[in-house]
């Protein structure tokens, strides 16, 4: 569906051409001044220099050919020059009632849908998630559902971090506590057991417990690296431990991005990445794009522009061990062969910005990319408690992620039960729907770069711009609807009316506005924006509410209509909220 600030932009572009003006002038906005108007247009003050009049003059003319108008129920020009207008309240029910009937909720798939492969998981296998990998989880995959909503073809990978020393660590460790393992036997050439010969809660004591070691025995440190090496070469029992490491690992992290409500549609590792490497060394030396420097091989990607020094980009170390800088080249060489994405998104911590500068202009300069394709890095800020430092727990450690789900979900059990008779096994339900909310709305309602403050107290709260309480006004309508229902009427048959009051137009003027929160929001890889049209239509839908007996009005018409309103509110609140990644109970 046409955007509706297009309608009225359109008609005041008409307007200004027939009063003798470049229709280029006539730019509409929202007011801001909604005390005055709804929309304004501040052209006659810019159209004043071209064409030597006063602009109260120009926006005069204007508003003289828009007095007939049928979207427009009124136009006001006002000094020095602006033009104030509020839309036609028959036309904006006329344009909610189109709204209503359609599938997508006024939002146009976009026009030339394109493939974008968005990198923003990042978990290093063998330990467990934790708080520093929620936020690239929850903003990367309300990304990935605004991109697909928008119609655009979205593949999520998770890219794990399956390939570096912490390998080799779990290797010499395992060796060291099970040597009679057939992975250690070099003469071994049968099959290897299809069983892991550990537990995830095993594998995430092994790791910490060799990395701890290595720090104080040199030798240990060496054999690690060494393993490390042998793993990178092709070591078949090696490569086998591996795979029991990414099986166990990927099990695991699966059903703790399932309580998060994230998917991934890759789980590929920089692991994958390595048949690619050779290759691309070739390559990179043939081409003369790459030499050594201090036995490292580099890539210099510095520009005459830089404000400050970009490093050149290390391919290989001097000993021929590959870094993150080679497996994510590596990997967009992968995904360029398997996919040829028109975009590649990495939501990663804005800390490892100058690392993706190297990386991207090390993939142009070389033509690892195709020229077309976009190379964006999103990055966000750390999430940090109340003291402004990183969040951790009361020792002071990382916390892991699910005993942060845990406690979330404990505190809206308590209030859930606090403050309403429910069975004690719907009220966990709901504590884990109204806990999602919670953690997810208090991230994304965030700009993703910037640092901000968990405060569990304020994002459990039923009150002010918190997940609780928009699923809070979700069930409220939920239940109207229900009452409705219980009346004998069936909502779905309900007819959106012209709005017959202020609060109840307000309404309407926001939820006509959520096709263009939904392209504003994707364009600017922003889903705080989607939480503030969220926010705003909450707020609205509540001021009406207070303000009107919507179940006892004796006109059946206006009843219907405002039961009509309030059925496409629910509607484009819970797309909205699937749109961040959770979803509403039916009751709370």
């Amino acid at each position: 569906m046409k955007k509706i600030l297009d309608f009225i932009a359109d008609e005041v572009k008409k307007a200004f051409e027939e009063a003798g003006y470049d229709g280029s002038f006539a730019g509409v906005t929202l007011s801001n001044r909604p005390d005055l108007c709804e929309y304004q247009c501040n052209g006659a003050l810019a159209a004043a220099k071209t064409y030597k009049k006063a602009p109260l003059a120009i926006a005069e003319d204007v508003v003289a050919r828009l007095q007939d108008s049928r979207i427009l129920a009124a136009a006001e020009a006002v000094r020095p020059g602006f033009i104030n207008l509020k839309l036609n309240a028959v036309f904006l029910g006329e344009y909610l009632r189109k709204m209503q009937a359609d599938q997508r909720l006024s939002v146009e798939p976009a026009a030339n849908p394109r493939k974008i492969i968005i990198d923003y998981g990042g978990p290093n296998v063998a330990k467990p998630l934790h708080v520093g990998h929620l936020r690239s989880a929850i903003i990367g995959e309300s990304i990935k559902r605004m991109g697909r909503f928008m119609g655009h073809e979205v593949i999520g990978d998770v890219h794990l971090g399956d390939w570096g020393l912490q390998m080799g660590l779990i290797i010499t460790e395992l060796k060291r506590r099970k040597p009679d393992l057939p992975y250690f036997d070099e003469s071994y050439t049968g099959e290897y057991p299809k069983e892991a010969p550990f537990t995830i809660s095993e594998l995430e004591e092994i790791y910490p417990a060799a990395s701890a070691y290595s720090k104080d025995h040199e030798d240990y440190r060496q054999e690690a690296m060494e393993a490390t090496y042998l793993l990178q070469h092709g070591h078949r029992g090696y490569q086998a431990i591996l795979q029991h490491i990414l099986n166990v690992s990927v099990t695991d992290l699966k059903k703790n991005y399932e309580k998060l409500n994230v998917t991934f549609d890759l789980w590929k590792g920089e692991s994958d990445a390595q048949p690619y490497i050779p290759e691309m060394v070739s390559y990179l030396k043939e081409k003369g794009y790459a030499y050594e420097d201090q036995g490292a091989l580099v890539v210099d990607v510095k520009e005459e522009t830089d404000a400050k020094e970009v490093p050149p980009c290390m391919i290989l170390k001097s000993d021929g061990a590959s870094l993150y800088t080679t497996t994510d080249l590596a990997t967009i060489v992968e995904r360029m062969r398997d996919y040829h994405p028109d975009e590649i998104l990495y939501v990663v911590d804005k800390r490892q910005e100058m690392h993706f500068i190297q990386v991207f202009r090390c993939a142009r300069k070389t033509g690892l990319v195709e020229e077309d394709t976009k190379l964006t890095f999103l990055g966000f800020g750390t999430m940090n408690g109340k003291d402004g430092k990183p969040f951790k727990t009361r020792e002071g450690g990382v916390m892991r992620l699910e005993y942060l789900l845990q406690d979330i979900e404990e505190e809206m059990y308590h209030k859930i039960m606090d403050n309403h008779a429910i069975d004690p096994e719907e009220a966990r339900k709901t504590a884990k729907l109204v806990g999602l909310s919670a953690i997810k709305y208090g991230d994304l309602s965030n700009q993703a770069s910037k640092d901000y403050v968990f405060d569990l107290d304020r994002f459990t709260s039923f009150e002010g711009n918190t997940g609780p309480y928009i699923l809070y006004t979700i069930v409220r309508i939920k239940s109207i609807l229900n009452k409705y229902r219980e009346m004998g009427q069936n909502p779905d048959e309900a007819v959106i009316g012209a709005p017959a009051g202020e609060s109840e137009k307000t309404l309407m003027l926001t939820l006509s506005r959520f096709n263009a929160a939904c392209e504003n929001a994707f364009e600017e890889l922003a889903p705080h924006k989607i939480c503030a049209f969220v926010y705003e239509l909450a707020n609205n839908f509540n001021s009406f509410y207070h303000e009107t007996r919507i179940l006892s009005e004796e006109n059946e018409a206006q009843r219907a209509s405002w039961i009509g309103t309030l059925k496409l509110t629910r509607d484009v609140l819970e797309k909205s909220i699937d749109l961040l990644g959770f979803s509403a109970p039916e009751r709370m």
